[in-house]
């Protein structure tokens, strides 16, 4: 059985590798963050993170068995991230990930970047108990997943139409805030009344009991960032502080009931948080007191692992490898990937 897994991830604008050892002990977890570069732009490029991958990408590798204290042939398995992401990026992590394995002579692990979120909690708190709940919340995915064991798990509902993070990122950058937006309103929001405006809660203002099935575990973000980006600009002298306090209020407080109605429906003993918009800091305090409210065990992991980490992606490669072994050498990188539903 692999034990030592090298993990590679750059599905968007951070180029990372990392060693895991049995999918639970990180020996090793390097981040190159390319928010600078990108930063001027107030978004990310494709082509300039693609670039930026190629150059960071051999240094990173070698930092990351260094620190690890690992030599090269005592590597068991390269797991890559292959989507979803940018496919220039994605590209550049999968290519090296299969060179390595070729040239090392042993498994490559083709991973979903969603999956591998799945498994940050994992590495952190390997003994939490099944059947637990996770809350994906990242860039450009927002949904709540069943996890009934490992390589168990299925999609109980995810966005209609933008992510919590995208509104966080267009709400952040119609007010002239810094790049990235998250930490930006996270920041700024502490500065601010959380009720002074009452921002809308889609698909949340509704009795559970009467919803529709394929609505009760749905998010929708694009009508609370129009709102937001209306009151605004009818109200040019309003507070930013007040705005960006409320308007993060309203996400919370639907990213919170969702998340409290799933556990209600599976019956889950867990909730965990997972991705980037996860280490926002009144997401981490609300659900924590809604899971000691229900009785249901919570986890939240150290925001290094709620940001994108190739730790997450060994330790997901780690679990492939054991489920449906070796991923075969032509297999691509795929941008649009959705998590894979295992039953």
């Amino acid at each position: 059985m692999s034990n030592l897994i090298l993990g590679i991830e750059t599905s968007c604008d951070e180029t990372a590798a990392a060693v895991v050892e049995g999918a639970q002990t990180v020996r090793s977890s390097v981040v190159s963050s390319q928010i600078d570069l990108h930063a001027r732009f107030g978004g990310v490029v494709p082509e300039v993170a693609s670039r930026a991958h190629l150059d960071l990408m051999i240094p990173v590798v070698a930092e990351s068995l260094v620190s690890a204290g690992v030599e090269a042939p005592e590597v068991d398995a390269v797991a890559a991230t292959t989507g979803p992401g940018l496919v220039g990026s994605l590209l550049v992590g999968v290519t090296a990930a299969k060179s390595l394995s070729l040239v090392w002579d042993v498994p490559f692990v083709s991973v979903n970047h969603l999956e591998a979120h799945l498994y940050a909690s994992f590495l952190e708190e390997p003994d939490l108990e099944f059947p637990l709940v996770v809350l994906l919340v990242s860039g450009g995915h927002t949904m709540l997943v069943l996890m009934e064991g490992h390589g168990r798990y299925r999609v109980l509902g995810s966005t209609l139409d933008d992510a919590a993070g995208e509104a966080f990122d267009k709400v952040a950058r119609y007010l002239g805030l810094e790049y990235p937006g998250g930490p930006a309103i996270d920041a700024l929001a502490v500065e601010g009344d959380p009720n002074a405006f009452n921002y809308p809660r889609s698909l949340v203002q509704e009795n559970p009991d009467t919803m529709a099935e394929d609505r009760k575990l749905a998010f929708s973000f694009s009508g609370l960032k129009t709102s937001v980006i209306n009151h605004v600009r009818n109200n040019p002298d309003v507070s930013t502080a007040d705005v960006v306090a409320s308007f993060q209020e309203a996400v919370v407080d639907t990213l919170v009931t969702k998340a409290k109605w799933a556990a209600a429906i599976t019956g889950a003993k867990g909730l965990c948080l997972g991705g980037g918009v996860a280490a926002n800091s009144r997401l981490r305090e609300r659900f924590l007191d809604m899971c000691i409210e229900i009785g249901v065990q919570p986890f939240i992991p150290s925001r290094s692992m709620c940001t994108d980490n190739a730790a997450m992606v060994a330790a997901a490669g780690w679990w492939c490898l054991q489920i449906d072994g070796s991923s075969p050498l032509n297999v691509g990188a795929n941008p649009n990937w959705g998590l894979p539903e295992r039953i």
